[in-house]
């Protein structure tokens, strides 16, 4: 029987000016996200979050505080597909942390490069248009829950007559 899959996502933050990290990844240009993945077989939720954000990103649990954490967003995949032939979908924990490292304490080659780029944003300028559709409704609520910013996305422009 297909179940979720447990996921924990990072929300770093720079205390100072409120922006957020946001990371384009490597195998779809114009997708950002959060430095997340999956909770591996006897792993807890801080644990994965420490484990995912050092691989992705080069970050070490030093660098960062946890402020707030929310559970249960859960999307499914797309037309009935599985991942590692068990999961329909996943179950996400995303943790807010209040980022303290310098500039160069992340290194996106730090594991297996995902990401192609980085950048600090406002959480209302976050890019929504390049998360896939069946995922937008968690990045919604995300945006929703922990900014109180309603993300939209943004109007095709008319064509001049």
């Amino acid at each position: 029987m297909a179940t979720y899959r447990p996921n924990v996502a990072a929300i770093l933050r720079k205390p100072k000016s409120g922006k957020i990290l946001i990371a384009e990844r490597i195998s779809n240009k114009g997708s950002w996200q959060f430095p997340q993945g999956g909770v591996d077989k006897g792993e807890d939720l801080i644990g994965a979050l420490f484990r995912e954000v050092e691989e992705e990103i080069g970050v070490g649990p030093d660098k960062y505080k946890i402020t707030a954490a929310r559970t249960a967003y859960r999307y499914k995949f797309p037309r009935g597909h599985l991942k590692k032939k068990q999961f329909c979908g996943q179950v996400q924990t995303y943790f807010l942390c209040d980022y303290y490292g310098k500039k160069n304490a992340i290194d996106l080659d730090a594991h297996v490069r995902e990401f192609s780029q980085y950048k600090w944003i406002k959480p209302e300028n976050f890019p929504l248009k390049g998360v896939p559709k069946f995922k937008r409704p968690v990045f919604k609520r995300v945006f929703k829950d922990f900014f109180g910013v309603e993300l939209k996305m943004p109007r095709k422009k008319k064509g001049k007559s």
